[in-house]
């Protein structure tokens, strides 16, 4: 998927709640806005947001010697996707279709993204959780479960901290042995690392591993080669978040996109309006430019 140019004031805003997140001296927030203007001057539109978005938080750490900004925003996150958990696990096992509980719960969780929201808090988490079961899944939950009933190596790729908990509800209801979990290779956003993973109890149930890179998506070419062996080995990718959806979106592969819709941009492209729960089979283009990562080596 490529850039569009809605995309640069919401880019411009996230680098600044991050900067204000990593820093308190105004003077090298400043420089960090500098650095990120002259940056979107050199952009290249046909890549995907998440290339930007890795420069973007690439220019944040150097410039202010903060590796993590968003490390207490995603333990804070975890710590109460940790308290629901117990209690969403016992609507999943209650429900009538357990398989689509957990979808839609794994869709809420991905309310919880600083990227799009520097403002979200636990309020929206748990709203997100009370509407989970009486919004329209835009989607086939008959359709994925399906596909994982048949699947011999499934590899999962998780988005940010806090959510990673509401994935375990539907990785649960996987074939463990038969599911790798894949984390961002280092801290970028709040997108899960490999110690986000251990604190939702992920490294107890099924392999994880790193990507190998601190873009905020997958972006192929950037992921290590076992990273991408992994992948090109997988017969169904389950892919969390928008930056994921924008990275792989063109990628001709089995994968199914399970994500809120949280900008006009995503909004246009998908067909569903923001605020929308999407369970989408990828269906890749028919020539995929280079460039974005969605033509990368796999």
């Amino acid at each position: 998927m490529k850039t569009y140019r809605d995309c640069i004031p919401c880019m411009s805003r996230q680098a600044l709640a991050s900067a204000r997140m990593a820093v308190d001296d105004e003077a090298v927030r400043e420089q960090v806005m500098q650095q990120v203007a002259r940056a979107f001057s050199d952009m290249d539109m046909r890549q995907s947001p998440p290339v930007m978005g890795q420069l973007i938080h690439r220019i944040i750490r150097e410039t202010t010697g903060n590796r993590d900004p968003y490390r207490e925003v995603k333990e804070r996150f975890n710590r109460l996707a940790l308290v629901l958990y117990p209690v969403l696990k016992a609507r999943v096992n209650g429900a009538a279709r357990p398989m689509e509980a957990a979808v839609r719960l794994a869709i809420a969780g991905n309310i919880i993204d600083s990227g799009a929201n520097s403002e979200l808090d636990e309020d929206h988490v748990q709203a997100a959780v009370e509407s989970a079961f009486a919004e329209p899944l835009a989607g086939n939950a008959e359709e994925f479960a399906e596909a994982v009933s048949t699947a011999e190596n499934i590899l999962y790729l998780a988005d940010n901290a806090g959510e990673i908990v509401f994935d375990r509800l539907l990785i649960e209801m996987l074939p463990l042995e038969r599911i790798t979990v894949a984390v961002r290779g280092a801290p970028v956003l709040n997108d899960a690392t490999i110690e986000d993973a251990e604190k939702a109890g992920l490294l107890d149930l099924v392999e994880v591993i790193e990507n190998g890179s601190d873009a905020p998506g997958t972006i192929l070419d950037d992921c290590s080669d076992e990273f991408r062996k992994r992948f090109r080995e997988a017969d169904l990718v389950v892919a969390k978040g928008q930056g994921n959806y924008e990275t792989l979106n063109n990628v001709d592969k089995k994968i199914f996109f399970l994500l809120k819709v949280k900008c006009r941009v995503i909004a246009r492209d998908i067909g569903r309006d923001v605020g929308a729960m999407v369970l989408r089979r990828a269906v890749p283009a028919a020539t995929v430019q280079k460039g974005c990562g969605e033509n990368a080596r796999i």
